[in-house]
């Protein structure tokens, strides 16, 4: 629906969201309007396209789109003037103007605002400060309506002209493709739409090269993979834009010749086969082989006894290590690189101890790292020593495409660097964390290269140990089992292709037999919101419950729902819906994507910071639809504030999928195993589920199902160029 009215008050504005609460006067009355606005003042006449919404302040209009017509009135104009909006420009100086020039104020603004300076207290450059601040807010109002006509909502209308500012009108009307390119989260079908009604051909080279671009990117993000071949990648993008592969290849290859040309792709032919990567990709690897290298030849030559410090170490913890372990830290004290990988209960813990200890015998400065908060919290808590995120520790600084305050000019200052849960790096965040590291120091890289790889795309840790560059100690004696706990030993079953044991005496591994996918969402919503706190006696924000996937009736869309429900209802002002989606004020969230302009308070500390990443679980502490913010008190201490707007990023969390819960531990885990897709349904995912869980597995579903994950070792191949470039270097070709 559409209401017209004039903006009376501005309730609420959101300086680096666009986001805004406005009173609307209209024919009916003062009706409460909220979304996202292009620049607005006070007396300006808005017509809003939307919908209504009922929130603890009232009804409210959200709207959707917007045009913006110039006040007309002197009272109107007053009040536009002296917004806020203008600079320079307060009530008594919009009067003085108003009254020189009345209805030909904006007239006077835009075509001759030298003529300003008849006004008393102002000079001629303050007068042209004025009419630059009226033209650039009318650039951004004129962008933001050209921009609608095109079905673009507000939201990204603003985030387009944030990224083109002036030139957002003639690029769109030239080249609206450029943006699949330029600006994160328009892929090519938002722009072919814009570019169909404008009249750019089907068969426009910006059409095309848009097409492999959305493809290109799709593959990193759905796949994981860095590089594709080029036969799959013309594939792919004829599929996107509805041609036959046959009849468009040679005209799709000269776009792509001039992608490469242009410096955005790069190519690498291996014998009769041609592969395409993203230029950013294929230097993120390469940058992670040149370090590995520089780094793995660079160490300092240490002076030590590793064995006595080893007996030392045994003899202060009471303990007998094994020749395996033993080994491992070895390897990792003596060389430049090294890796460590063990599944659960093989001894990392207490390796990563022993190794602590000897370098602070050596005095050296060991600095400890994770790539999420709860795997950096899991780390310090495990060896008594200060972690942090990668992110923290680089000193992420957002902007561009991430940049980080730490890196070859201005590197950490350690002589060992050492990072958990390995497996979680992705391409882009291991290059960076290389390129920080002085030559001279250790680097340490501890994980399971069984789990899953990184969400984000790259191979990082199965590369490196493929490679047979980096030394590599395997752990895989089993330590932490004792004759009542089931977790690890099931975990390793998994892990060999077998069955868990599932009916046996165990108090920590049970499983729930159901036969049908709405049978199993009743029963895992029936364990998490009652059954087991009480047979468990365990706080209920200690159980989390892993899906293999978002949808179905045991995905996590529909599970969070049901659980939100049950869990923590709330009234209306006390709730609000947002992309539809409903958030309660006492929910579990967790933010579904990096954001490194987020800025957070630490409760704990008193520090400040920016950046919230992918994976960071959170509570909704508050939530207020007046001034449309909402609160999260994130696990680690952080408290972040987001904008309506900014909360598109987040998700509820009482169930995540298991791909998120990387680098998690969760004393209570609840699996949902209903059967599904033989790319996800696999041995890998059920292996990382059960080895999230610290106290207690259950697994609701049918045993065929979990027999068939066990057995299952499809995995979406990951395509990637590190291992290419590591073995390379180490024969001295790379490039």
């Amino acid at each position: 629906m559409t209401i017209t009215g004039t903006v009376e008050h501005i309730i609420f504005r959101g300086i680096d969201t666009g986001y805004a609460v406005l009173e609307l006067k209209t024919s009916t009355g003062i009706i409460t309007c909220s979304g996202k606005f292009p620049l607005i003042g006070e007396g300006e006449k808005i017509t809003a396209e939307g919908n209504f919404t009922q929130t603890k302040y009232g009804q409210q209009f959200v709207a959707e789109k917007v045009e913006i017509e110039k006040p007309t009135s002197k009272e109107q104009l007053v009040r536009y003037l002296s917004s806020g909006l203008i600079s320079g420009v307060g009530p008594v100086t919009a009067k003085s103007i108003v009254a020189m020039f009345g209805d030909e104020t904006l007239w006077v603004m835009e075509n001759s605002p030298k003529l300003l300076a008849r006004v008393k207290g102002i000079s001629i450059k303050k007068a042209m400060d004025i009419a630059q601040g009226i033209m650039d807010i009318k650039k951004m109002q004129d962008a933001v309506m050209f921009l609608q006509q095109y079905d673009v909502t507000i939201n990204l209308a603003v985030k387009i002209y944030d990224t083109y500012k002036a030139e957002t009108e003639k690029i769109i009307k030239t080249n609206p493709y450029k943006m699949v390119e330029d600006i994160d989260g328009v892929g090519f079908r938002t722009a072919d739409k814009i570019a169909l009604k404008i009249g750019i051909p089907e068969d426009s080279e910006f059409r095309i090269r848009a097409a492999f671009v959305n493809s290109l990117t799709e593959h990193a993000e759905t796949r994981g993979s860095t590089v594709i071949e080029q036969n799959d990648l013309i594939s792919k993008t004829a599929v996107l834009l509805g041609k036959n592969k046959d009849d468009v290849s040679a005209s799709y290859e000269k776009v792509l010749v001039k992608m490469i040309i242009d410096g955005v792709v790069q190519e690498f032919v291996d014998g009769d086969v041609v592969r395409i990567a993203f230029t950013r990709y294929a230097n993120f690897e390469k940058s992670i082989a040149r370090n590995i290298d520089r780094l793995k030849n660079g160490a300092e030559v240490l002076i030590a006894d590793i064995d006595a410090d080893i007996v030392d170490f045994e003899k202060k913890k009471g303990i007998l290590l094994h020749e395996e372990q033993k080994n491992a830290i070895s390897t990792a004290v003596r060389e430049g690189v090294a890796i460590i990988t063990g599944g659960p209960g093989t001894g990392k813990t207490t390796i990563v101890r022993c190794i602590i200890d000897i370098f602070k015998k050596l005095k050296k400065n060991c600095v400890l790292m994770a790539p999420t908060g709860r795997a950096a919290k899991r780390l310090s808590e495990a060896t008594q020593n200060d972690a942090g995120t990668i992110h923290r520790m680089l000193q992420s600084e957002g902007g561009g495409f991430r940049r980080f305050g730490k890196n070859e000019l201005e590197p950490l200052e350690a002589d060992v660097v050492l990072v958990d849960e390995v497996s979680m790096l992705d391409s882009f965040l291991a290059s960076n964390l290389l390129r920080a590291i002085r030559t001279g120091a250790r680097l340490i890289l501890v994980g399971d290269k069984d789990q899953l790889p990184s969400v984000g795309a790259g191979n990082v840790l199965a590369d490196l140990i493929g490679s047979e560059v980096v030394p590599v100690a395997y752990l895989t004696q089993i330590f932490r089992q004792d004759e009542t706990s089931q977790i690890v030993t099931n975990a390793h079953r998994i892990h060999d292709g077998k069955m868990p044991v599932m009916n046996g005496n165990a108090s920590d591994f049970f499983f729930s037999k159901k036969l049908d996918p709405l049978a199993v969402q009743a029963e895992v919503v029936s364990l998490f919101s009652s059954r087991l706190p009480s047979f468990n006696k365990c706080d209920i924000k200690s159980i989390q419950v892993l899906c293999p996937t978002k949808i179905g009736a045991s995905g996590t869309n529909e599970l969070n729902s049901k659980l939100q429900e049950i869990l923590n209802p709330q009234d209306e002002q006390h709730s609000v819906t947002l992309f539809s989606r409903k958030f309660n004020v006492g929910d579990r969230v967790m933010q579904m994507a990096n954001n490194y302009e987020q800025t957070w308070t630490n409760q704990n500390t008193f520090e400040m910071g920016s950046g919230v990443f992918n994976g960071d679980i959170g509570y909704i502490s508050d939530l207020n639809p007046k001034t449309g913010e909402l609160v999260v008190d994130f696990e680690d201490g952080r408290r972040s504030v987001y904008s309506f707007a900014e909360s598109a990023d987040l998700s509820l969390a009482y169930a995540i999928t298991i791909h998120k819960s990387q680098g998690s531990e969760f004393d209570v885990v609840i699996i949902p195993v209903a059967g599904g897709n033989p790319f996800l349904y696999n041995r890998n995912l059920l292996y990382t589920a059960v080895t999230r869980a610290k106290k207690m597995v259950v697994l609701v579903g049918r045993e065929e199902h979990v027999s068939y994950m066990c057995w299952n070792t499809k995995m979406a191949k990951r395509e990637t160029l590190l291992l290419k470039f590591l073995k390379e270097i180490a024969g001295n070709t790379l490039g």
